[in-house]
């Protein structure tokens, strides 16, 4: 998936299980 995130900055809430972990490692593989 490329959303043209590379070089950013994200704050995910509640990464550690879920829909929110699913959301930070999409985000971790697209460099940001």
């Amino acid at each position: 998936m490329d959303l043209g995130l590379e070089g950013k900055y994200a704050l995910v809430m509640g990464g550690s299980r879920g829909i929110g972990k699913a959301i930070a490692l999409d985000l971790a593989r697209e460099g940001v």
